[in-house]
């Protein structure tokens, strides 16, 4: 065994540092609901599949109340593909006509969601699947695609978050159980509708008064216009970025995301780089956490 293959014993004593460290964040979030989007390569990559998986699982068995809110888009472009079907965008947006929607269901239902609920189970936590369409949980509305995509074109059966019933929530929270969710809502009729995760993810932090809202995604966190990492963004120098075009991309939408999860209540959104092992312990329950952080108004402290 050559060197490079033996890992280096952590020392006892910085093993209850680190132990340490998280004791006041473990009391701050006992009994908080924490809302995370769970996507990017934290969902294709085995081995960040399981630190997620791990990451849940402990948080819930420490008395914090995580929900998660999956995405699922490359399956659903490889479902799509494997029958002859192409999959089309509008400004990020998958337009989704009757076929593709059972598509979506399909995959996000039937396999992406219980693909997550039997890797949080499998290392010791109590995850349940639903859909939106589970209990009236999320209900939907046709999105407007000039408020979401900057278009007039019609998206198809692509929605927008109309309500959100808490109850589906609360019962199973109160067994223990973690919610794994896919977002599919209801729409008029019980039609399903095609919800972006990131948006679906917002709402219900807002709606179940959740005390973070943590979005995993492929990128260090939101970049300055030298491309260093901020660390921490009020609301307003948020708003300033997308607005001024130093956040460009994929990042405006999560960065709207985050704003509406803060206008609606909730204290403080996070945009944190899920290819780090362990990327939710890091950001929950250490002092520096990883990516970056919108809250209301900047203050010190936890």
């Amino acid at each position: 065994m050559t060197a490079s293959n033996v890992s280096t014993p952590t020392p006892p004593a910085l093993r209850a540092k680190i132990l340490v460290e998280a004791l006041p964040y473990i009391r701050k979030f006992a009994g908080k609901r924490i809302v995370i989007k769970y996507g990017g390569s934290a969902m294709t990559d085995q081995a960040l599949k399981n630190d997620f998986a791990e990451d849940i699982a402990l948080i819930s068995l420490i008395g914090i109340n995580p929900i998660v809110v999956h995405g699922g888009g490359p399956q659903i472009g490889a479902l799509l593909k494997k029958i002859g079907k192409e999959s089309r965008f509008v400004s990020g947006l998958r337009v989704t006509d009757e076929e593709t929607m059972d598509v979506v269901e399909m995959v996000l239902v039937a396999k992406v969601n219980k693909d997550v609920v039997s890797m949080i189970n499998f290392h010791g936590g109590k995850a349940v699947g639903l859909s939106g369409r589970d209990g009236g949980l999320i209900k939907a509305r046709k999105a407007q695609p000039a408020r979401l995509a900057d278009t007039d074109e019609d998206l198809g059966l692509v929605g927008e978050v109309d309500k959100i019933n808490p109850e589906v929530i609360s019962s199973l929270e109160a067994k223990r159980f973690v919610p794994v969710i896919a977002p599919v809502g209801a729409g008029p009729g019980e039609k399903p509708y095609n919800i972006n995760a990131d948006t679906a993810a917002g709402a219900l932090s807002a709606a179940l008064n959740a005390e973070k809202f943590i979005l995993l995604t492929d990128v260090p966190g939101v970049l300055d216009s030298d491309g260093n990492l901020i660390s921490s963004l009020s609301e307003d120098e948020a708003t300033e970025l997308v607005e001024s075009g130093v956040a460009s991309g994929g990042m405006i939408p999560k960065l709207r995301c985050c704003l509406s999860a803060i206008r609606g209540g909730v204290p403080k959104a996070h945009i944190v780089d899920g290819r780090v092992p362990h990327a939710l312990l890091l950001e929950m329950l250490t002092e520096k956490g990883i990516g970056t952080e919108i809250v209301r108004e900047k203050a010190p402290g936890l």
